[in-house]
């Protein structure tokens, strides 16, 4: 049988995992092993934070609304009740963002 050499392969499978990793704290971003490890970790947190910001930013949402309509005495769940009861359709980002940048119109749409 004859000999294989691995040795451009292996070369270039750690400079990417290295640069990948380029950044990291002490070892992290030096030694092959523990840069695997620290890559394969930020991979797996970068994957569950995508989904987790989606949660995050909603729940911000709605807690600027419940602020913006508490301050004319009703509470969030009977504000969406409401624009559900008269078909409007717009969404928690969009709300907020009138409750922040345009208070008159968030009003407007409070009083309908």
């Amino acid at each position: 049988m004859t000999r294989v050499k691995r040795g451009n392969v292996s070369r270039k499978r750690h400079k990417k995992i290295l640069k990948m990793t380029k950044g990291f704290r002490g070892a992290g971003s030096v030694l092959f092993r523990t840069s695997n490890q620290q890559n394969m970790k930020a991979l797996r947190s970068s994957y569950k934070n995508r989904r987790q910001k989606k949660r995050d930013f909603r729940r911000l949402w709605i807690a600027r609304i419940n602020g913006a309509v508490r301050r004319y005495g009703s509470n969030y769940s009977e504000f969406m009740n409401f624009l559900k009861k008269r078909c409007i359709k717009l969404d928690r980002k969009i709300i907020s963002q009138l409750a922040i940048c345009d208070p008159e119109a968030f009003v407007q749409l409070l009083f309908i």
